[in-house]
């Protein structure tokens, strides 16, 4: 499998993500209008605010580090630089600060580091095996994932005094995955393979009452909020399909409706700012790549040419 699955294998991890993961095999033919290299793609895009940036990660020789990149395209600028896996960087809502998961203490754990570049700093130091983070929408509580009490639970952390709460608990052999607050605050969304594979759940973060709202015959993983706390985007797979789509779903209607259906395997989407658009990743063109897509007309831009595999994109506010 892609991303930090090599890595992670290697440490004994059993991946909260790995149920609708893309093996390095599953790729696609790029479609011709995504196939080169289009002027948008390399920062002519002038609809789009130069103060907005991208963090992402990048595997390079096997090893995954974060990095920073214009959204309009441009040169990208390192973050992190450690020998061990560093992953899943969420912005602070000031955007001052990235939060992510790194093994560079020799087991996942949450870690913190400056924007604009810096010595990162460690948030939590315990035994336990803790990543997948997200800020709230103030800044005051991160909500992650951690088997501090043996199966792997939702907890929530107040980032002024270091208390924890368990938020979310299911069966003893559950994978969760991918924390990510609503801007308003109220809800949680996440991913679970409780009793009925892996699927998608919202979840109120003062109360704990939770709800599936992804289909049983579809699932779904790695959702993220809309910026106006009414809709969820998620990874809709199902039975290790060769692609995926990213279905938008409706917190009051239930209606659904594909935003990206390339013939690929479709990851990791966040709305921009604005909500005008998406960044995912997507390996259309053989390796995974970073986009966006305006949600308006379905135009769709390449962000990252590195080299060497980019995943996981994450809006700067």
């Amino acid at each position: 499998m892609t991303r930090a699955l090599a890595p992670l294998a290697a440490a004994g991890l059993v991946v909260s993500f790995a149920a609708c993961r893309a093996r390095p095999s599953e790729s696609a033919a790029p479609p011709a209008a995504l196939a080169g290299r289009p002027g948008a793609a390399s920062g002519s895009d002038a609809s789009l605010p130069s103060a907005w940036e991208l963090v992402y990660e990048r595997e390079v020789a096997g090893n995954l580090d974060l990095y920073v990149i214009p959204a309009g395209g441009g040169p990208e600028r390192r973050l992190t630089d450690h020998a061990a896996g560093d992953m899943l960087g969420r912005w602070s809502p000031d955007g001052r600060t990235v939060v992510f998961s790194s093994e560079r203490s020799g087991s996942w754990q949450l870690w913190e580091v400056p924007g604009e570049g810096g010595s990162p700093r460690r948030l939590r130091t315990n035994a336990a095996r803790e990543f997948q983070s997200d800020p709230s929408p103030d800044g005051r509580q991160i909500a992650f994932l951690s088997n501090l009490e043996g199966p792997e639970c939702l907890f929530v952390m107040d980032r002024g005094t270091g208390t924890t709460r368990r938020l979310v608990r299911h069966g003893d052999q559950s994978i969760l995955g991918n924390p990510h607050w609503s801007p308003d605050g109220r809800l949680i969304t996440f991913s679970s393979n409780w009793r009925l594979g892996h699927q998608i759940y919202v979840v109120d973060a003062a109360t704990g009452e939770e709800r599936r709202i992804s289909g049983l015959t579809s699932g779904g993983c790695e959702p993220r909020f809309s910026r106006d706390s009414r809709k969820v985007v998620y990874v809709s797979r199902g039975h290790l399909r060769p692609t995926s789509r990213l279905v938008e779903h409706d917190l009051q209607s239930g209606d659904e409706k594909a935003l990206v259906s390339w013939p690929a395997l479709n990851y990791d989407p966040v709305y921009s700012p604005d909500g005008s658009e998406l960044a995912f990743a997507s390996n259309i063109t053989g390796d995974w790549v970073i986009y966006r897509q305006r949600l308006a007309d379905g135009q769709a831009w390449r962000v990252t040419f590195a080299p060497g595999a980019a995943r996981a994109p994450d809006y700067r506010p």
